[in-house]
């Protein structure tokens, strides 16, 4: 059986799960994903992926689930983004996205979608080959040690949303 992956789908599922108990909604946006935190009492943070895909919205649910109290009160978590990178850049962008991609890959597994690795830099076309090795060894070292409690919840929400996954 095919499984049709849809944003919707994400979007209803971490809501349904985090949207009271964390003032946040994940929700599909334009060319660039942001997290935005709410600057107003009663108002909920905004959790926004780019262009409604699937991957992006992984990949962001990802990245907050890995952000502590702090991180989710900054405006994209307090990460900086540099479009454009040289190579020095392109390594510490790397590292920053080792845990997250890593997760990202768990998330993917449980929804039965196929993770395919970012470097996000098409300007310097780095290989794929050791980063990939890297975010490898981090998903392994999650899955033995265990998720942290948001990326567990969800990753179950996954696993029981989406069937005949791999």
């Amino acid at each position: 059986m095919t499984v049709k992956h849809h944003a919707d789908d994400l979007i209803r599922l971490f809501n349904n799960l985090f949207s009271e108990a964390y003032r946040c909604h994940l929700v599909r946006g334009g060319d660039e994903p942001l997290y935005q935190p709410a600057t107003g009492k009663g108002e909920y943070h905004q959790l926004q992926f780019a262009h409604g895909y699937f991957a992006s919205a992984l990949h962001e649910i990802a990245h907050w689930c890995i952000a502590g109290a702090q991180r989710r009160e900054q405006v994209d978590f307090g990460y900086w983004y540099h479009p454009y990178r040289d190579a020095a850049l392109q390594a510490e962008f790397e590292t920053a996205e080792v845990v997250p991609q890593a997760l990202e890959w768990i998330l993917s597994d449980a929804a039965g979608f196929r993770y395919r690795p970012s470097l996000d830099n098409l300007e310097l076309r780095p290989d794929p080959g050791p980063f990939l090795q890297r975010v490898q060894g981090a998903k392994a070292q999650m899955l033995t040690d265990g998720l942290p409690e948001r990326a567990a919840r969800f990753s179950r929400a996954l696993a029981g949303f989406y069937p005949g996954r791999d």
